[in-house]
C-alpha cells in the first residue's frame, strides 16, 4: 500500500511540475523560474512524506510504530521546506539585486543574515514538532547570548557596523571608493565581518566594518556616477586668453567624440584660472567624463590632442625660468 501511494504521489509531482513549466514559460517575469526551481527537489521529499503519511493511515501498523514514523516524517518535511525556504528567498534577494543593476549580485553579509533567520525559523519549529518547549531554551540564550556577546564583542561590533553600512547605502557593492588612507578601488563585497576592495592593480584591501565606518571615505559612486575633470593647462606670457580658450575648447569637443568615457554633454569649458603663474598664463580646462576610472584615457588624449594642437598653432608652452641681473658696485675714490 505504501508503496502504491508512493508510486501514485511521484506522477502527480511530476505532472504538477510539467504544468507549473508550461505556464512559466508563458510570463515575462522570473520570479516564477525561482519558485518552480526552488521546489523542484524539496517537493520529492514532500510527494513521498505524504505517500508514507496515507499508506500509514491505511495500513494496520501499530500505533506506537506509526507514531514514531509519522513525527519522523515531520521533521524531515521541516528540514527540507527551511532549506527549500532559505534557498529561495537567497535566489529572490539574488534576483532583486539583479534587477537594479548591480554588477554584483548579492553581499556575503545580507545574504548570511536571510538564510541565517530561516534557519533559525526551521529549528525551533522542529523542537516544537520534537515536543520541547522553546521558552527555557530561549531564557538560556538570553543569559548566555550576554556572555558570548562580551567575549565576542569586536565580532559583534563588526557585524554591526556591517549592518550599518548596507542600511545607510553610503557606501555599495560595486562603488568606487576611496579610503582615508589613500586606498582606492571598487567594494568588491561586505560580509558579516569586513569590507573588500579591489584597486585598480587588482590587489584586494580588506577592512574591518567598525574601522570603515568610523573612518571618512569618498564615494566616486554618489550622487552618480558622473564627475568633473580638471586638467591645468599652462602657456607662455604673451599668448591670447580668448585663443587659448577657443583652442582647448575645440580640441575638448572632437575628444569627446573619438574617447570612451568623456562627454560631450555639459559642453567643456575653460577657466582663467589659477591665472597668473610666476612664468606662465595658467587655464583649467573643465569636463565631464563617466566615472572616475574613465578620467586616466580622457586625460591622456586630451593632452596629446592639445600639445599637438599648441605645437601647430606655435602656441609656447613655458617652462621655469630665472632672470637674474647683475650690478657692479663701483669702489669709492
Amino acid at each position: 500500500m505504501v508503496l502504491l501511494c508512493i508510486a501514485v504521489m511521484l506522477i502527480v509531482r511530476a505532472a504538477l511540475l510539467r504544468f507549473l513549466q508550461a505556464w512559466a514559460r508563458k510570463t515575462e517575469t522570473k520570479i516564477d523560474d525561482i519558485f518552480i526551481s526552488s521546489l523542484r527537489f524539496p517537493s520529492l521529499f514532500w510527494a513521498v512524506a505524504l505517500a508514507i503519511t496515507i499508506g500509514i493511515a491505511l495500513s494496520d501498523l501499530p500505533e506506537k510504530y506509526s507514531l514514531t514514523i509519522t513525527r519522523t516524517i515531520q521533521l524531515l518535511v521541516v528540514l527540507s521546506v527551511t532549506i527549500a525556504a532559505a534557498n529561495l528567498a537567497g535566489r529572490l534577494f539574488s534576483n532583486y539585486i539583479h534587477s537594479r543593476h548591480l554588477p554584483f549580485p548579492t553581499t556575503g553579509l545580507a545574504y548570511g543574515i536571510i538564510k541565517g533567520v530561516i534557519y533559525l525559523i526551521g529549528f525551533l519549529i522542529m523542537l516544537t514538532t520534537l515536543g520541547i518547549s522553546i521558552a527555557p531554551l530561549l531564557t538560556a540564550l538570553g543569559v548566555g547570548g550576554l556572555a558570548v556577546a562580551l567575549a565576542l564583542q569586536d565580532t559583534l561590533t563588526n557585524l554591526f557596523a556591517g549592518i550599518h553600512i548596507l542600511v545607510e547605502k553610503s557606501v555599495r557593492v560595486g562603488d568606487f571608493v576611496r579610503l582615508e588612507t589613500g586606498q582606492e578601488g571598487y567594494v568588491e563585497d561586505i560580509t558579516w565581518r569586513t569590507t573588500r576592495v579591489r584597486m585598480l592593480p587588482n590587489n584586494m584591501v580588506v577592512i574591518p566594518n567598525s574601522k570603515l565606518s568610523q573612518s571618512t571615505v569618498t564615494n566616486y559612486y554618489l550622487p552618480e556616477k558622473r564627475m568633473s575633470l580638471l586638467i591645468p593647462i599652462s602657456v607662455a606670457y604673451g599668448s591670447d586668453p580668448d585663443r587659448i580658450e577657443r583652442v582647448l575648447i575645440e580640441e575638448a569637443k572632437d575628444g569627446a567624440a573619438n574617447t570612451p568615457g568623456l562627454l560631450a554633454d555639459p559642453e567643456p569649458f575653460v577657466r582663467f584660472i589659477p591665472g597668473f603663474g610666476e612664468s606662465s598664463l595658467d587655464f583649467t580646462l573643465i569636463c565631464q567624463v563617466a566615472e572616475f576610472t574613465d578620467q586616466y584615457l580622457a586625460q591622456h588624449i586630451l593632452r596629446k590632442r592639445i600639445y599637438q594642437r599648441f605645437l601647430a598653432e606655435g602656441i609656447e608652452i613655458p617652462f621655469p625660468q630665472r632672470t637674474v641681473h647683475l650690478r657692479e658696485e663701483r669702489s669709492a675714490g
